[in-house]
């Protein structure tokens, strides 16, 4: 009996256990009955209000094993090695390629590289260390033979536009790489070209704890601080893109719309200006045959120039030039005895520049062939009176102005013993920039001795060539 009461009170409390939980009920027979065996059984009853738990099936038990495993795959160590890398774009901009040894340490998901092999691997950062890495997924490889003359180079492009040069000399080495990483690949999931990535906008530098904590393996879908990133981005994409239409249009319009260099010099908005014009339209705006500024010039060297060593030889300060000659361009008040041009190799190498960048020369284009072929003539007289000629077939700002400049020269040359500047010095400095042909299809050097040799017979037989004026 007594055995037969703790039993049932041992029933009871099974009973009253389970039935607490809400889930199952739990009946036991007497295991003195006859057939004790037999007549022992338990009985699995629902208790009412109270729903069966659905059983987990053996896919999704087959599916967390399958992820966990996943997980493990993509940040275990799966090669390591030394090999030659050069990046040769990063989002998209090319970069200067540059080889450097690295250790590579490929894993599932990316391949981050060191500088020695005493780096530790992926599991063993030391905290705060940044590797730098590549994302494999959603990447290209290929053998390359174009980017590089060495032997053996493949190349890994990225979802974000990161490319990537992997070399070795040894073929097995290299293809072995080249299968593992391949394989790597092929094992991730397929990303668009154009899904937004947190993790890799280009080579990056960040620790294996911050790509854990990033990457989500049971997720399919962006997480909502990135879906939201996302969106940001998208619309701001689509307003900068509308923004830049529309200056696009406003500038066409105005293109279309403004006036016409001519109207605005005829409005007087825009006028000529002194360096780079033409030598006709310079002396129209002056009112004169001899533009202003060479007049300016001359007097100025003529007055505290005519003695100096070198004088014309000599190179002045470029960045005063090019301020006296912003300002002669700016219409401002040129006074050449102001201090700051007290340098007269600053006035000299100004109206040089003024000479050199006409877009004629002094002595015109159609006139080249027929000033060589004079300079050429044997006979000095012959070649006089044919250079003569030629001179007053010049237009006449060419030819006022030519005069008054050779008339300065000769006036040069006649200080040679103190300033040591002869004819054929004066020939060598003004020849090439006087004298220059519109296409350059013969011989430089040719060419630039028949230009010092022009100017060097004018300067010295400059009575007789310029003797014809009638003022």
């Amino acid at each position: 009996m007594q055995q037969l009461a703790s039993s049932d009170i041992k029933a009871e409390k099974l009973h009253s256990s389970h039935e607490c939980k809400g889930a199952v009920q739990m009946r036991i027979k007497s295991a003195n009955s006859p057939r004790d065996r037999q007549s022992q059984c338990k009985s699995m009853i629902l208790s009412e209000n109270v729903k069966a738990t659905e059983p987990v099936t053996l896919w999704e038990k087959c599916r967390s094993t399958m992820n966990v495993a996943y997980s493990c795959f993509l940040f275990q160590v799966i090669k390591e090695g030394y090999l030659l890398k050069a990046r040769i774009a990063d989002g998209g901009k090319k970069l200067r390629k540059n080889w450097t040894s690295s250790w590579l340490v490929l894993t599932g998901r990316k391949i981050e590289f060191y500088k020695e092999s005493k780096q530790p691997a992926v599991a063993n950062l030391k905290p705060g260390y940044k590797p730098e890495w590549v994302d494999l997924c959603g990447a290209q490889i290929e053998w390359t033979t174009e980017k590089s003359s060495k032997k053996n180079v493949f190349q890994i492009t990225t979802l974000s536009g990161n490319e990537v040069l992997l070399q070795s000399d040894i073929d097995f080495i290299i293809t072995g790489w080249f299968q593992a990483i391949q394989n790597a690949i092929d094992r991730l999931p397929k990303e668009k070209s154009g899904t937004s990535r947190k993790n890799e906008v280009k080579i990056t530098r960040s620790s294996s704890s911050e790509m854990l904590g990033n990457f989500d393996v049971d997720s399919k879908e962006l997480k909502p601080e990135n879906r939201r990133s996302l969106i940001f981005k998208l619309n701001y994409s689509i307003s900068d893109t509308t923004e830049r239409k529309r200056v696009k249009s406003r500038l066409k319009k105005f293109i279309t719309r403004r006036p016409s260099l001519k109207t605005l010099q005829e409005k007087g908005i825009i006028k000529d200006q002194v360096f780079g014009s033409y030598l006709h339209r310079v002396c129209e705006r002056d009112g004169s045959t001899v533009p202003h500024f060479v007049k300016m010039c001359i007097s100025t060297v003529e007055e505290r120039g005519l003695d100096v060593d070198g004088i014309y030889r000599v190179s002045g300060n470029l960045a005063t030039i090019q301020k006296l000659r912003f300002v002669v361009n700016q219409e401002e008040k040129l006074n050449l005895d102001d201090s700051q041009w007290e340098d007269i190799h600053v006035v000299t190498g100004a109206l040089k520049m003024f000479f050199r960048e006409l877009p004629e020369p002094l002595f015109p284009y159609c006139f080249f062939e027929q000033f060589v072929e004079a300079i050429k003539i044997q006979d000095n007289d012959d070649r006089v009176k044919s250079v003569r000629d030629l001179v007053q077939k010049l237009p006449r700002p060419n030819y006022d102005t030519m005069k008054i400049l050779f008339e300065h020269l000769k006036k040069i040359a006649a200080k040679e013993n103190m300033n040591l500047m002869t004819p054929q010095s004066l020939g060598i400095v003004f020849g090439p920039t006087l004298l220059r042909c519109e296409n350059e299809t013969g011989s430089m050097a040719l060419h630039m001795l028949y230009q010092n040799q022009l100017v060097e017979l004018i300067l010295n037989e400059y009575t007789k060539i310029f003797s014809s004026e009638k003022d």
